[in-house]
Protein backbone atom coordinates (compact mmCIF):
# COMPACT_ATOMS: atom_id res chain seq x y z
CA UNK A 1 0.00 0.00 0.00
CA UNK A 2 1.05 3.62 -0.44
CA UNK A 3 -0.43 6.76 1.05
CA UNK A 4 -1.91 9.62 -0.94
CA UNK A 5 -2.81 12.52 1.34
CA UNK A 6 -5.22 11.10 3.91
CA UNK A 7 -6.11 8.17 1.66
CA UNK A 8 -4.54 4.75 1.89
CA UNK A 9 -4.16 3.53 -1.67
CA UNK A 10 -4.41 -0.22 -2.11
CA UNK A 11 -2.32 -2.17 -4.54
CA UNK A 12 -3.97 -4.80 -6.73
CA UNK A 13 -2.08 -7.93 -7.68
CA UNK A 14 -2.87 -10.03 -10.75
CA UNK A 15 -0.53 -13.00 -11.15
CA UNK A 16 2.95 -11.45 -10.81
CA UNK A 17 1.84 -7.91 -11.68
CA UNK A 18 1.23 -5.45 -8.84
CA UNK A 19 -0.64 -2.28 -9.84
CA UNK A 20 0.25 0.88 -7.87
CA UNK A 21 3.72 -0.36 -7.06
CA UNK A 22 6.89 0.72 -8.87
CA UNK A 23 6.71 1.78 -12.52
CA UNK A 24 3.41 2.11 -14.37
CA UNK A 25 2.63 -1.25 -15.93
CA UNK A 26 2.71 -1.60 -19.72
CA UNK A 27 -0.35 -3.12 -21.37
CA UNK A 28 -0.22 -4.27 -24.99
CA UNK A 29 -3.47 -4.48 -27.01
CA UNK A 30 -4.32 -7.53 -29.12
CA UNK A 31 -6.37 -6.23 -32.04
CA UNK A 32 -6.45 -9.04 -34.60
CA UNK A 33 -9.71 -9.69 -36.45
CA UNK A 34 -9.34 -13.45 -36.76
CA UNK A 35 -8.23 -16.18 -34.36
CA UNK A 36 -5.10 -16.71 -36.48
CA UNK A 37 -4.19 -13.00 -36.36
CA UNK A 38 -4.69 -12.80 -32.59
CA UNK A 39 -2.65 -15.93 -31.89
CA UNK A 40 0.12 -14.56 -34.14
CA UNK A 41 0.09 -11.34 -32.08
CA UNK A 42 0.34 -13.34 -28.85
CA UNK A 43 3.30 -15.34 -30.18
CA UNK A 44 5.02 -12.13 -31.25
CA UNK A 45 4.92 -10.92 -27.62
CA UNK A 46 7.46 -13.55 -26.56
CA UNK A 47 10.25 -11.07 -27.31
CA UNK A 48 8.50 -7.94 -25.98
CA UNK A 49 9.06 -6.40 -22.50
CA UNK A 50 5.51 -5.78 -21.29
CA UNK A 51 3.40 -6.59 -18.21
CA UNK A 52 -0.05 -7.61 -19.47
CA UNK A 53 -2.09 -7.86 -22.66
CA UNK A 54 -5.56 -6.53 -23.43
CA UNK A 55 -7.65 -8.71 -25.72
CA UNK A 56 -9.77 -6.16 -27.60
CA UNK A 57 -12.50 -8.66 -28.35
CA UNK A 58 -14.54 -6.00 -30.21
CA UNK A 59 -12.02 -6.41 -33.07
CA UNK A 60 -12.65 -10.19 -33.23
CA UNK A 61 -14.91 -11.00 -36.19
CA UNK A 62 -16.51 -13.99 -34.36
CA UNK A 63 -17.22 -12.13 -31.13
CA UNK A 64 -20.95 -12.99 -31.32
CA UNK A 65 -20.24 -16.74 -31.29
CA UNK A 66 -19.52 -17.76 -27.66
CA UNK A 67 -18.00 -21.11 -28.63
CA UNK A 68 -15.47 -19.31 -30.88
CA UNK A 69 -14.64 -16.80 -28.16
CA UNK A 70 -14.09 -19.74 -25.77
CA UNK A 71 -11.84 -21.53 -28.27
CA UNK A 72 -9.82 -18.34 -28.77
CA UNK A 73 -9.39 -17.80 -25.02
CA UNK A 74 -8.37 -21.43 -24.51
CA UNK A 75 -5.75 -21.22 -27.24
CA UNK A 76 -4.37 -17.93 -25.88
CA UNK A 77 -4.09 -19.50 -22.42
CA UNK A 78 -2.17 -22.46 -23.80
CA UNK A 79 0.68 -20.22 -24.98
CA UNK A 80 0.41 -17.06 -22.83
CA UNK A 81 0.98 -16.85 -19.06
CA UNK A 82 0.87 -13.16 -18.16
CA UNK A 83 -2.32 -11.37 -17.03
CA UNK A 84 -5.04 -11.02 -19.71
CA UNK A 85 -7.48 -8.12 -19.73
CA UNK A 86 -10.72 -8.87 -21.63
CA UNK A 87 -12.28 -5.78 -23.22
CA UNK A 88 -15.27 -5.24 -25.48
CA UNK A 89 -15.07 -1.52 -26.22
CA UNK A 90 -18.47 -0.26 -27.35
CA UNK A 91 -18.86 1.91 -30.43
CA UNK A 92 -19.89 4.95 -28.41
CA UNK A 93 -16.65 4.77 -26.43
CA UNK A 94 -14.37 4.28 -29.43
CA UNK A 95 -14.75 0.57 -30.12
CA UNK A 96 -15.00 -1.35 -33.37
CA UNK A 97 -18.59 -2.58 -33.26
CA UNK A 98 -21.84 -2.36 -31.37
CA UNK A 99 -23.63 -4.95 -29.28
CA UNK A 100 -26.97 -4.60 -27.56
CA UNK A 101 -26.63 -3.93 -23.83
CA UNK A 102 -27.88 -7.44 -23.09
CA UNK A 103 -25.30 -9.02 -25.40
CA UNK A 104 -22.56 -6.80 -23.98
CA UNK A 105 -23.22 -8.04 -20.45
CA UNK A 106 -23.69 -11.64 -21.62
CA UNK A 107 -20.28 -11.53 -23.28
CA UNK A 108 -18.55 -10.14 -20.20
CA UNK A 109 -20.35 -12.59 -17.92
CA UNK A 110 -19.21 -15.41 -20.22
CA UNK A 111 -15.60 -14.20 -19.98
CA UNK A 112 -15.75 -13.94 -16.18
CA UNK A 113 -17.19 -17.46 -15.86
CA UNK A 114 -14.70 -18.95 -18.34
CA UNK A 115 -11.79 -18.98 -15.91
CA UNK A 116 -9.62 -17.89 -18.86
CA UNK A 117 -9.28 -14.14 -18.21
CA UNK A 118 -7.72 -12.28 -15.28
CA UNK A 119 -9.38 -8.88 -15.67
CA UNK A 120 -12.43 -7.53 -17.49
CA UNK A 121 -13.12 -3.96 -18.59
CA UNK A 122 -16.66 -2.72 -17.93
CA UNK A 123 -17.87 0.69 -19.04
CA UNK A 124 -19.21 3.05 -16.37
CA UNK A 125 -21.91 4.47 -18.64
CA UNK A 126 -23.62 1.18 -19.48
CA UNK A 127 -26.02 0.01 -16.75
CA UNK A 128 -25.05 0.64 -13.15
CA UNK A 129 -27.18 -2.17 -11.74
CA UNK A 130 -25.75 -4.69 -14.21
CA UNK A 131 -22.20 -3.46 -13.60
CA UNK A 132 -22.59 -3.87 -9.83
CA UNK A 133 -23.98 -7.37 -10.34
CA UNK A 134 -21.09 -8.35 -12.65
CA UNK A 135 -18.49 -6.91 -10.25
CA UNK A 136 -19.88 -9.19 -7.52
CA UNK A 137 -19.65 -12.19 -9.84
CA UNK A 138 -16.12 -11.22 -10.89
CA UNK A 139 -15.08 -10.91 -7.24
CA UNK A 140 -16.37 -14.43 -6.59
CA UNK A 141 -14.33 -15.75 -9.53
CA UNK A 142 -11.18 -13.80 -8.59
CA UNK A 143 -11.41 -11.74 -11.79
CA UNK A 144 -10.47 -8.07 -11.34
CA UNK A 145 -12.68 -5.35 -12.83
CA UNK A 146 -11.38 -2.26 -14.61
CA UNK A 147 -14.28 0.21 -14.66
CA UNK A 148 -13.75 2.65 -17.52
CA UNK A 149 -14.95 5.81 -19.22
CA UNK A 150 -13.79 7.16 -22.61
CA UNK A 151 -14.44 10.49 -24.28
CA UNK A 152 -13.06 10.59 -27.83
CA UNK A 153 -14.30 14.13 -28.49
CA UNK A 154 -13.35 16.31 -25.54
CA UNK A 155 -11.72 16.64 -22.15
CA UNK A 156 -14.30 17.23 -19.40
CA UNK A 157 -13.51 19.71 -16.59
CA UNK A 158 -11.19 18.43 -13.86
CA UNK A 159 -14.08 18.14 -11.39
CA UNK A 160 -16.00 15.86 -13.76
CA UNK A 161 -12.99 13.61 -14.40
CA UNK A 162 -12.42 13.24 -10.65
CA UNK A 163 -16.14 12.65 -10.03
CA UNK A 164 -16.24 9.82 -12.59
CA UNK A 165 -13.21 8.12 -11.06
CA UNK A 166 -14.62 8.46 -7.53
CA UNK A 167 -17.95 7.03 -8.73
CA UNK A 168 -16.09 3.99 -10.14
CA UNK A 169 -14.54 3.44 -6.71
CA UNK A 170 -17.94 3.69 -5.05
CA UNK A 171 -19.45 1.13 -7.44
CA UNK A 172 -16.68 -1.33 -6.60
CA UNK A 173 -14.07 -1.26 -9.38
CA UNK A 174 -10.74 -2.88 -8.57
CA UNK A 175 -9.04 -0.41 -10.94
CA UNK A 176 -10.52 2.83 -12.29
CA UNK A 177 -9.82 4.16 -15.79
CA UNK A 178 -10.57 7.27 -17.81
CA UNK A 179 -9.35 8.29 -21.27
CA UNK A 180 -10.16 11.69 -22.77
CA UNK A 181 -9.37 13.58 -25.97
CA UNK A 182 -7.54 16.91 -25.71
CA UNK A 183 -8.25 19.81 -28.03
CA UNK A 184 -5.41 21.90 -26.59
CA UNK A 185 -2.34 21.74 -24.37
CA UNK A 186 -4.48 23.02 -21.48
CA UNK A 187 -6.72 19.95 -21.80
CA UNK A 188 -3.71 17.71 -21.14
CA UNK A 189 -2.94 19.71 -17.98
CA UNK A 190 -6.58 19.26 -16.92
CA UNK A 191 -6.28 15.47 -17.19
CA UNK A 192 -2.96 15.45 -15.33
CA UNK A 193 -4.32 17.73 -12.60
CA UNK A 194 -7.32 15.42 -12.12
CA UNK A 195 -4.98 12.43 -11.92
CA UNK A 196 -2.82 14.17 -9.33
CA UNK A 197 -5.89 15.10 -7.26
CA UNK A 198 -6.92 11.45 -7.25
CA UNK A 199 -3.41 10.37 -6.21
CA UNK A 200 -3.10 12.91 -3.40
CA UNK A 201 -6.66 13.05 -2.05
CA UNK A 202 -9.29 10.75 -3.52
CA UNK A 203 -7.88 7.45 -4.83
CA UNK A 204 -8.06 4.42 -2.53
CA UNK A 205 -7.21 1.95 -5.34
CA UNK A 206 -5.22 1.92 -8.60
CA UNK A 207 -6.21 4.46 -11.22
CA UNK A 208 -5.46 4.59 -14.97
CA UNK A 209 -5.75 7.90 -16.81
CA UNK A 210 -4.70 9.10 -20.21
CA UNK A 211 -5.06 11.99 -22.58
CA UNK A 212 -5.25 10.62 -26.13
CA UNK A 213 -3.89 11.83 -29.46
CA UNK A 214 -0.61 13.64 -30.13
CA UNK A 215 -1.15 16.30 -27.46
CA UNK A 216 -1.72 13.62 -24.85
CA UNK A 217 1.35 11.44 -25.39
CA UNK A 218 3.07 12.96 -22.33
CA UNK A 219 0.23 11.66 -20.12
CA UNK A 220 1.02 8.09 -21.21
CA UNK A 221 4.61 8.48 -20.05
CA UNK A 222 4.36 10.47 -16.80
CA UNK A 223 2.05 8.16 -14.86
CA UNK A 224 4.50 7.44 -12.04
CA UNK A 225 4.71 11.14 -11.17
CA UNK A 226 1.02 12.03 -11.51
CA UNK A 227 -0.61 8.78 -10.37
CA UNK A 228 -1.63 6.60 -13.33
CA UNK A 229 -0.66 2.97 -12.66
CA UNK A 230 -0.75 1.67 -16.25
CA UNK A 231 -0.07 2.79 -19.78
CA UNK A 232 -1.03 1.20 -23.10
CA UNK A 233 1.69 0.70 -25.69
CA UNK A 234 1.75 -0.86 -29.14
CA UNK A 235 3.72 -4.01 -29.89
CA UNK A 236 2.34 -3.88 -33.43
CA UNK A 237 -1.00 -2.14 -34.14
CA UNK A 238 -2.32 0.67 -31.95
CA UNK A 239 -5.77 0.49 -30.37
CA UNK A 240 -6.15 4.20 -29.57
CA UNK A 241 -4.75 7.51 -30.89
CA UNK A 242 -1.41 8.49 -29.40
CA UNK A 243 -0.11 5.07 -28.39
CA UNK A 244 3.68 4.72 -28.44
CA UNK A 245 5.74 1.57 -29.08
CA UNK A 246 6.50 -0.72 -26.14
CA UNK A 247 10.27 -0.28 -26.50
CA UNK A 248 10.03 3.52 -26.40
CA UNK A 249 7.59 3.52 -23.49
CA UNK A 250 9.76 1.16 -21.44
CA UNK A 251 12.90 3.29 -21.91
CA UNK A 252 11.09 6.59 -21.17
CA UNK A 253 9.47 5.14 -18.01
CA UNK A 254 12.97 4.25 -16.80
CA UNK A 255 14.24 7.77 -17.54
CA UNK A 256 11.30 9.34 -15.69
CA UNK A 257 11.50 6.90 -12.75
CA UNK A 258 11.15 8.44 -9.31
CA UNK A 259 13.65 6.09 -7.63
Amino acid sequence: MRHGGDTTVKTVQVKDVVFNEGRPKICVPLVGKTKQEIIAEVKMLENVAFDLAELRIDFFEDVEHPERVAALLAEINSIYKKPLLFTFRTKKEGGERELSLDRYFELNRFAIRSGLVDLVDLELFSSEAEVIELIAEANAKNVKVVLSSHDFFRTPPKEEIVARLVKMQQIGADITKIAVMPQSEEDVLTLLAATLEMKKMKADRPCITMSMGKYGVISRLAGELFGSCLTFAAAKDVSAPGQVSVRDVRSILEILALD
